[in-house]
């Protein structure tokens, strides 16, 4: 290998790779951008020259010699929540396998100049484009402008003049757990709904709402929490004194665990007195005690379809794709029954310690084959 000045070995370039592999330095470079036309073979003989040589690329020079970063960046807000890293998850696989890094900034708030900071902060590294994973309402003239700059995608269905959807059908999430409660013979349900400053909550509180309008129920006041599970404690200190609640819509799973929790503290049992339905079939609520139906979001189809979408935009900036909409599903877990003091719902059976509602899809209405397949934003049960 070439000797640097000084004595020092020089690090190995792409053409020792090509030289290794027995290959062209193009054949490499497609190879280690993800290129899908190559030959597996070839693959598995370059990368194996990589690791034995120990070869890193340069990004600084690539971007100097193409005019590219081959890098899209993620606006995120600070949070442990699960849902949040699991949207990450799906757009850090999307973009390694479109051969892109993704470089992150996150927001400790959301409020405007957050953003448009954190914004800021990814452009200057000269990201190609943007995925704004934050639920923004409110927003700005400057982040306008910011987002014109670089083609910028939200997935939490906040949205600027400039920017491009891909989002989950929040207000069908609301409407499959509220109308699954109906089925089973509740009266009316209760809401334990997120911050009113997130879209999410917003969507779920109002699909909650006109749900039970359309059904000509009763509309209780919904409670608040922060998405944590100590909120859902909270809250459920406070439905569990109350005589009348026999099924509750939480926002999210975290605050479910919470509610469960309150009412079993206060000898309301679930689901013999209260159903509890939760939102995001995060990996803990098959586990949860009873485990939880919940409305699952397809959180790495999201971080998937936000990565594609967002590349389309990058490589042909002046299209406007249409949004693109996730349908949410769900999970018939053991947290929900027939109220209590009434027979079994018609339909309901028992089954390995889990509940299936088969032959109906709560998006449609339309009859389902007993066993068959349920397609999207349909009743499924599962034990996982």
């Amino acid at each position: 290998m070439a000797k640097q000045g000084g004595g020092g070995k020089r690090p190995p370039g792409m053409t020792d790779v090509a030289r290794a592999a027995g290959v062209s330095a193009q054949t490499v470079s497609r190879v280690l951008s993800g290129h899908p036309n190559v030959r597996e073979q070839t693959r598995a003989e370059v990368l194996a020259a990589v690791s034995r040589l120990g070869y890193r690329r340069n990004n600084a020079a690539r971007m100097l010699s193409s005019g590219r970063s081959r890098t899209i960046g993620v606006v995120t807000l600070r949070t442990t929540f699960y849902s949040r890293a699991a949207v990450m998850s799906g757009i850090e696989d999307a973009a390694r396998s479109a051969g892109y890094a993704v470089s992150t900034a996150t927001a400790d708030s959301l409020d405007t100049f957050a953003i448009e900071s954190a914004l800021s902060r990814l452009i200057d590294q000269g990201v190609e484009g943007i995925v704004l994973a934050v639920p923004l309402i409110n927003g700005s003239t400057r982040l306008e402008e910011l987002t014109r700059a670089t083609p910028t995608l939200t997935i939490d269905g906040s949205r600027t003049d400039a920017t491009e959807v891909v989002a989950v059908d929040q207000s069908l999430t609301a409407r499959l757990a509220t109308r699954h409660l109906l089925d089973l013979g509740h009266e009316t349900v209760w809401h334990l709904a997120g911050p009113a400053e997130w879209l999410e909550a917003a969507s779920r509180r109002d699909g909650w709402r006109t749900t039970l309008e359309s059904a000509g129920r009763a509309v209780p006041p919904p409670l608040e929490g922060d998405w944590s599970a100590a909120s859902g404690y909270r809250a459920g200190l406070v439905l569990g004194r109350i005589p009348e609640v026999t099924a509750v819509f939480v926002a999210g799973d975290e605050m479910a665990f919470g509610v469960v929790r309150a009412l079993r503290e206060l000898g309301r049992r679930v689901p013999e007195d209260i159903s509890v339905v939760g939102v995001d079939d995060i990996e803990l609520a098959e586990y949860c005690a009873p485990p939880l139906t919940t409305v699952a979001q397809p959180f790495a189809q999201m971080g998937e379809l936000a990565v594609a979408h967002l590349l389309r935009c990058v490589a042909a900036p002046e299209t406007v794709p249409e949004p693109a909409s996730v349908e949410p599903r769900l999970v018939v877990r053991a947290s929900t029954a027939a109220p209590p003091g009434t027979r079994e719902a018609p339909g309901r059976r028992e089954t390995s310690g889990r509940r299936e509602t088969p032959g109906t899809s709560v998006a449609s209405g339309a009859p389902v084959a007993s066993g068959a397949p349920v397609a999207s934003g349909a009743v499924t049960s599962r034990d996982a």
